[in-house]
């Protein structure tokens, strides 16, 4: 104590002269003691830190990015300048009960605000050197814009030249006004010359900027141009959400996670894809929530994990099969579960007769048991009901086959007014006909898990398994329930039934159980039991709490729609879908914009015109890319063996037109004319539409454009990109794209088919199509692959420099973007750029198109309407029995007129058709004429061609017309829509989901100031009424209200033609793409030396979301880059990295059929071996070195992948499998595919 008293100083002689040398170097007064500091100067030395976040003005906006974040920050602006950006903290609070929504935001987000000012930004408009001179040249001497566009895309010698520049450099810059005058001049030509639906757009999710995407639509739907889908192309629309639900992608809130007690996280990896609301899975462990993760790789979401399941990838459907073996077992048979089997006998078609028909095989599952085909067997009155097709037939306790109600056949008819609905009044339906000594027989299943067979002709690694099934006789028939078929397709045993049955978990012999999958999956037995019995266990315990997220990790294989339906199955099985909790939430995009009304109404023009031209992504570029040219795949090599010989010689190309013909999908380009000239013909012919062109078409003097891509009469000649990075990002086929859309240099490596392979309804010309775009046009904000690739290039404003809406399916609300300063520079937002091109379009045509034209829209039969009955029991006629009828099995043909001197007027206002028509969403018919006033008295009118319309001039008055004209952020309209559907389904008081919201207008001012609970609405099918956290088809459960299907409830069986030929009428297991016997391309696994003599390996090429990017969004950001290894890297194990010779770190070549990739190699523990991951999309205009064995620019992820087509994915015109834009088609998956992997020499170009 004596010696520490005598010390001087804080802690001793050391630290004294520490201070002292300090001293020396800024001089200080101290006390005593050296425990106190004095300075003079006053807070100096705190200057520059105080000048960093000092600010003039803070301003709310959001991010533009398909990350589903859709997250609210705080803008800073100094001097004109923005300097950083910080999380926004006040969202509507949750409750005391669970985790709020704030603060929301990720690292990706917050190093956004680099791009403004950075060396990427695009800061004026550019054309390519190679088009402007010659365009200059040939206005300079002919003094028109529109003759000039012609003169240049006419000569063949300039436009090989600037389409072969692509990609190349070559841009220079331009004024805004050279540049709008360039693309009108080529629009208004293209219209004139080869028709409007020559012209597409694409741009994706709309929900994360609704007026960006709406302005470029509105002004394409107006032309009469073609939207292409995103959610399909993608590949993250859920086709198994239309085939189960009817209802495109409808799922819980993030929130609603928290409310779950046992989460299983299947595919998806929550804290990278979901970063802002990973909490809610976190978090949930706080109150005892278990969270079993399914993954081939130990992934971010893995880490919370408190079990971890490693899956093979792609086999993920065996697994769940599995699963549902345990719980049908347990839970439905040995014990059954009251509560599990009265919401399946409610709520799915499991109680519904399915006829058993006689084949060389054996029985085999048939159709659904309607009205029409036993009419004897029904009293009178069911028997005189409208729709006997689709008026399906469950059995009652008595024997008697009785019509529960509430199916398709109810749903648009008046005598089904108050009667569709779920509640089976006076029925007591049998869930199966199973008793004791009951009549059996034995079923024919198909099973597609055995060793692939080489023979060419047979459907690959198919089977049959023999089980038995109980059965009943109605009107000569025989039949079973569809229950009954899925206890069969589960194996599941029951006493006294015939058949090949497991002898217990362990048998492996046969399709179904726990032992079955462990060797497929590499999952263990033991562990699949277990985690089955726990999700059914807790969904008891809890009422439903069982909840399974699903994510890209299955949703982008070939075979996802039965992956997914082998899922679904399990939250059915275990009455969980409609609860708080539970059932299905599948996150892949940003595809939910709350207010869908008005959004829809504004994108697609259909206040001035009605239908719009959308079509199929997935099929829009495999066309326009030829890839059909090199794909061979034969429809029937993926059938059923039990199914004949439903696609004959058919190649999945062919499948594409027949769905096409048969108006089952849209196809533009439509005819091998103008769709103006078809309008003029029949006119002049003095006949609609419908009958000229379906003479045309019997005659065989018209085909479809499908059916001759490579016509240059058939070519799409214009492409916008806008808010998007196509070739960067989602291009499957990269490659090809370069080749055949655009003539740019490539790097594709297969082969041109011979001709015993090629499609058989296609006409084969020997010389391809290369350049097929007059003109690709490109709006961005910074550079990009698209950009570096287009021929026009306009500088776009940032999300920082706008006024649009966000809103997601992460949370409730909705909310803002706002402009911080002005966009800079050149810089135009989309709705000015297209409101600009409007009215140089409109001007253009006073002189080129001076007179009204009747265009014609070949139109898809369409979902939420009579289509869904133009197929009975979905059986395809063959074409020369059925001939060409418009609207019944062909595309609706829909003559519009089209005035374009008047594009710029409708534009800018809405039109009549609101007032005339009205709205409708999912079915649901809205007045709005009470809207029309009221946004008139808020935004006044301006004068047109027609007169004083109300005015939609501004980017600001279509945020405010998307609002007023949608139930979410119109309680008024919400009220009235729930008030027209309950009618209809006659089961209670639906509106009062909606009270108290009555008199809620949400404006634009009021998102301004602080993100908005929306309304629950019957655009969607959950509720968010008293600040319940929203879980998808709640509605259905507690008001009865039937789902959009064939039954009205939730399917299990599907029995269309092309789902009975495919195999897929029940969920079954399908294993990835064997493109090895299927192509003759390398097995996984397989070694061997390329023609250096280096070693490679074949492996499976998976394209995961990168920690450091959205999509291609913020890999080029300089903070993400130093964040990875600042370029395009493939992970891969160290067992497949040893095979090679490859370190970590080492330049890799990686490549196959479609094309050649350079990149760095991470070795990791995390992947396993036969698998690497290339993350999706990481743009290689970073650090890309050329590729040594071709010696051109490394490709990006989707050099490596091509489009695969699933027939399935193409049915129309029956029930839920009818088209409606980024609803159902076919997707634009990727997974299935192998590449072989090389080290490459480590001395790279660039």
């Amino acid at each position: 104590m004596e010696q520490a008293s005598q010390t001087k100083g804080p802690d001793g002689p050391l630290t004294d002269q520490l201070i002292k040398f300090g001293k020396f170097f800024s001089r200080w007064d101290e006390t005593d003691d050296g425990r106190a500091v004095f300075r003079e100067g006053g807070r100096k030395g705190d200057a520059f830190y105080r000048d960093r976040w000092s600010h003039d003005k803070e301003v709310r906006s959001t991010h533009g990015v398909n990350c589903t974040g859709s997250c609210s920050w705080k803008v800073f602006v100094k001097d004109g300048i923005i300097t950083w950006e910080a999380q926004q903290v006040d969202y509507p609070s949750t409750g005391p009960d669970m985790p709020d929504y704030e603060p929301r935001g990720c690292p990706r987000g917050a190093a956004f605000s680099w791009y403004e000012y950075s060396p990427t930004r695009i800061r004026h408009p550019y054309v390519r050197s190679a088009l402007l001179e010659p365009y200059r040249e040939a206005k300079a001497r002919l003094g028109d814009p529109v003759e000039a566009w012609r003169a240049v895309t006419s000569d063949p010698e300039i436009s090989r030249a600037y389409k072969r520049a692509r990609g190349k450099g070559g841009l220079v810059r331009t004024t805004w006004e050279e540049a709008m005058e360039i693309v009108a001049a080529a629009n208004v030509a293209t219209i004139a010359d080869w028709g409007p639906d020559r012209i597409a757009g694409f741009s994706v999710l709309p929900a994360m900027s609704m007026v960006s995407f709406g302005a470029g639509a509105r002004y394409l739907q107006l032309i009469g141009g073609v939207n292409l889908s995103f959610y399909d192309w993608y590949a993250d629309l859920p086709v198994a959400s239309p085939q189960v639900f009817g209802d495109q992608t409808d799922v819980p809130e993030a929130g609603d996670w928290f409310n779950s007690q046992y989460l299983i996280v299947w595919g998806s990896n929550l804290p990278l894809t979901r970063t802002p609301d990973a909490h809610f899975m976190t978090e949930a462990r706080y109150h005892g929530q278990k969270v079993v993760s399914v993954a081939p790789d130990y992934s971010d979401n893995t880490k919370f994990a408190d079990e971890w399941l490693r899956v093979n990838p792609g086999t993920d459907g065996a697994l769940a099969m599995a699963m549902g073996h345990v719980i049908l077992k347990e839970f439905h048979v040995e014990h059954p579960t009251e509560r599990f089997q009265d919401y399946m006998l409610h709520y799915t078609d499991s109680p519904f007769l399915l006829e058993l028909d006689e084949t060389p095989e054996g029985l085999v599952p048939g159709k659904f048991l309607s009205v029409a085909d036993v009419p004897e067997a029904v009293d009178e009155e069911t028997r005189n009901r409208p729709n006997p097709e689709f008026r399906f037939l469950v059995m009652d306790k008595s024997g008697a086959v009785r019509d529960p109600r509430g199916t398709l056949a109810d749903r648009y008819t008046d005598e089904g007014k108050g009667k569709w609905n779920l509640t089976m009044d006076g029925v007591d339906a049998r869930l199966s006909l199973y008793e004791e000594g009951c009549e059996s027989a034995e079923v024919k299943l198909p099973r597609f898990d055995l060793v692939a067979d080489e023979a060419p002709t047979a459907a690959v690694g198919a089977g049959v398994v023999t089980r038995g099934v109980p059965v009943r006789r109605v009107g000569g028939k025989l039949v079973t329930t569809v229950y009954d078929l899925m206890l069969a397709q589960y194996a599941v045993a029951r006493p006294g039934l015939p058949g090949t049955w497991p002898t217990s978990y362990t048998d492996a012999s046969t399709p179904g159980t726990p032992a079955w999958q462990e060797e497929l999956t590499g999952v263990a037995a033991e562990a699949a039991i277990r985690i089955g019995r726990e999700f059914a266990q807790n969904a008891i315990d809890s009422e439903g709490r069982s909840q399974i997220i699903f994510g890209a990790g299955v949703n982008h294989f070939y075979h996802a729609d039965q992956i997914y339906r082998t899922m679904l199955a399990l939250t059915t099985f275990c009455g969980t879908q409609g609860i708080n909790g539970g059932g299905w939430a599948h996150y892949v995009g940003q595809e939910k914009v709350r207010p869908i009304t008005g959004w829809t109404q504004y994108s697609f023009a259909l206040d001035w015109q009605r239908p719009a031209r959308q079509m199929i992504a997935t099929g829009f570029w495999y066309l326009t890319t030829d890839q059909w040219r090199y794909d061979g795949l034969e429809a029937q090599r993926l059938a059923s063996p039990l199914g004949g010989q439903a696609f004959g010689d058919q190649t999945v190309a062919d499948t594409l037109v027949e769905a096409s013909q048969r108006g089952w999908m849209p196809t533009f380009p439509s005819f091998d004319r103008s769709s103006l000239e078809l309008g003029r013909a029949a006119e002049e012919a003095g006949v609609s539409v419908g009958e000229y062109i379906s003479g045309q078409l019997t005659e065989g003097s018209l085909k479809f454009a499908c059916e001759d891509p490579d016509n240059p009469v058939n070519y799409p000649r214009i492409l916008f990109n806008w808010r998007t990075n196509l070739l960067g990002s989602s291009a499957k086929g990269a490659e090809f794209f370069m080749r055949h859309m655009l003539g740019a240099d490539d790097d594709v490596q297969a082969r041109e088919l011979e001709a015993e392979d090629r499609p058989k309804s296609m006409v084969w010309r020997d010389a391809p199509a290369e350049g097929k775009l007059d003109l690709m046009v490109t709006a961005d904000f910074r550079n990009t692959t698209t950009t570096l690739h287009s021929d026009v290039i306009l500088p776009a404003a940032t999300w920082y420099e706008k006024y649009d809406l966000s809103s997601t399916d992460m949370h409730p609300y909705v909310h803002t973007f706002n402009a911080a300063i002005n966009p800079p520079w050149d810089a135009r937002t989309d709705f000015e750029l297209f409101q600009d091109l409007s009215a140089y379009v409109s001007k253009m045509a006073e002189v080129h198109l001076p007179e009204p034209m009747q265009d014609v829209i070949a139109s898809p039969l369409t979902h939420d309407s009579p289509d869904e009955l133009l197929t009975p029991h979905g059986r395809v006629a063959p074409r020369e029995e059925i001939g060409w009828v418009p609207g019944v099995n062909m595309p609706k043909l829909i003559p519009v007129v089209r005035d374009y001197r008047t594009i710029s007027d409708r534009y800018n206002t809405v039109g009549p058709l609101i007032e005339k028509a009205g709205m409708a969403t999912k079915g649901v018919a809205f007045n709005a004429q009470k809207e029309i006033d009221e946004f008139i008295a808020m935004e006044g009118t301006l004068e047109t061609f027609m007169g004083p319309r109300p005015r939609m001039d501004t980017d600001k008055r279509a945020c405010e017309f998307i609002l007023r004209f949608s139930g979410t952020t119109n309680g008024s309209m919400a009220t009235r829509g729930f008030k027209t559907l309950q009618e209809r389904v006659g089961t209670g008081n639906m509106a009062e989901m909606a009270e108290g919201d009555e008199e809620k207008h949400v404006t634009f001012k009021d998102v301004q100031a602080a993100p908005v609970s929306v309304v629950t609405s019957p655009e969607w099918s959950g509720s968010e009424h008293g600040g319940r956290r929203y879980t998808a088809f709640s509605q259905n459960i507690e008001y009865h209200k039937p789902w959009h299907t064939l039954t009205g409830r939730m399917h299990y069986y599907l029995d269309h033609d092309w789902m009975q030929a495919m195999g897929e009428s029940l969920p079954t297991f399908r294993p990835p793409l064997d493109l090895h016997h299927l192509l003759g391309e390398a097995a996984p696994g397989t070694m061997g030396r390329d023609g250096r003599g280096q070693a490679e390996v074949a492996v499976r090429y998976l394209t995961p979301h990168n920690k450091w990017a959205i999509h291609s969004q913020y890999f080029d950001n300089l903070y993400m880059l130093t964040l990875g290894r600042g370029g395009q890297t493939v992970w891969m194990s160290p067992q497949d990295a040893e095979k090679i010779g490859v370190r970590d770190n080492d330049w890799i070549e990686a490549h196959n059929r479609n094309g050649v990739v350079s990149a760095r190699a991470v070795v990791s523990h995390r992947i396993p071996e036969g698998t690497v991951y290339m993350h999706h999309a990481q743009e290689r205009v970073a650090n890309t070195p050329l590729n040594e064995s071709t010696g051109r620019r490394g490709g990006s992820h989707n050099s490596l992948t091509r489009i695969f087509l699933k027939p399935s994915h193409l049915i129309g015109g029956y029930g839920q499998f009818t088209y409606a834009y980024n609803y159902v088609g076919p997707t634009g998956n990727q997974r299935d595919e192998v590449t072989m992997i090389r080290r490459r020499s480590q001395d790279v170009e660039f």
